[in-house]
């Protein structure tokens, strides 16, 4: 089969043709409809974040595709079942597995990172964690679910425990961002954007924030959200991942307020645990998804009420995988994925 192989940092992605990967007992092979393109793979690429399996590795964990062989075993799938692989498969042995935070496994496997990917045109994963897709969620545009929806609603949902009444503000309005504005829409939160980049900021109310703030156009962002809030958010959520930002996040809360660290970063903050102890505030941590919510999420996506096409504004061949890295590192698309 044809894969763009990661040699490490100094050689980066080739084109190469490889063997077909076989599923062992209890997996599917499944053939690659598209997988998305995430700023994860650009610290490998770009940062020199190592993979946990050394290269050469096949990239990419959003994954959505169609069933092409059952490993011995498995019978709740079938060969041409439409399906979403989990970004993360899961041991369902461990203390977190058995305690419902399967996205913490101790044995949690990332494809992309433990192992081989979805930069392919076939992979393996587990039958436990691949989800079949309905008729009406397209299986192109749907491959983002399996990160960019998945980490949202974790984070929203379960993290943060955004409720009706809840004023927040989302800093990073890029792909990841969006879709915690649309999930917090959808738990009957109101948002306020804020970005750097007024089209992010124009898409950020299409897709239902009801203020905007651009950092370049205010004294202090946390002056204008709390004006903009009544006094300050209840639930802040950093997506972009930078240590100034994260300070900012937290100083735009309300006394009882929530931060919601999403963004990976390998700075550090400056914390003033004082003031977090004095105003009560909550400094959390959010990863991924356990695969247990991913039919909760693409049940949200076949009724509509969370968007996964007008994301995907851009369009690869597995041979043009560079030119969709380029989009994502000049901030050109809001979600790119590649089609082998």
């Amino acid at each position: 089969m044809k894969a763009a192989v990661f040699g490490g940092p100094e050689q980066g992605l080739s084109i190469e043709e490889v063997p077909d990967p076989r599923p062992g007992p209890g997996e599917v092979l499944i053939r690659v409809a598209a997988c998305g393109v995430c700023h994860t793979d650009l610290h490998y690429l770009d940062n020199g974040t190592p993979t946990f399996k050394p290269p050469p590795i096949i990239l990419g964990h959003e994954i959505s595709g169609t069933v092409a062989e059952l490993g011995q075993g498995v019978d709740t799938l079938h060969p041409g079942d439409r399906v979403l692989v989990a970004a993360v498969t899961s041991c369902g042995a461990c203390s977190a597995c058995r305690n419902r935070r399967e996205n913490i496994c101790e044995n949690g496997v990332m494809l992309g990172n433990h192992a081989d990917g979805g930069y392919a045109e076939l992979t393996v994963a587990p039958a436990r964690d691949v989800f079949p897709l309905p008729d009406e969620v397209p299986l192109v545009e749907g491959c983002i679910i399996a990160d960019a929806l998945t980490t949202p609603f974790h984070a929203v949902v379960h993290r943060a425990q955004v409720g009706a009444s809840d004023q927040v503000v989302v800093i990073g309005c890029g792909g990841v961002g969006l879709n915690v504005i649309q999930m917090v829409i959808a738990q009957g939160g109101r948002v306020v954007a804020v970005d750097l980049s007024e089209e992010k900021l124009e898409w950020a109310r299409r897709f239902g924030a009801a203020e905007t703030v651009n950092p370049l156009e205010v004294e202090r962002v946390d002056k204008a959200v709390r004006r903009l809030t009544g006094g300050g958010a209840d639930v802040a959520f950093e997506v972009v991942g930078k240590a100034d930002t994260q300070e900012t996040a937290l100083s735009c809360l309300r006394t009882g307020g929530r931060l919601i660290l999403v963004g990976y970063s390998p700075e550090t903050m400056s914390l003033n645990a004082g003031r977090v102890m004095f105003r009560e505030l909550s400094v959390l941590g959010s990863l991924g998804c356990p695969p247990i919510d991913y039919p909760r999420v693409i049940e949200l996506v076949r009724q509509g009420r969370l968007k996964v096409k007008e994301l995907v504004t851009h369009h690869f061949a597995l041979d043009d995988i560079e030119q969709a890295l380029d989009t994502l590192r000049n901030g050109e698309a809001i979600r790119a994925v590649v089609t082998p």
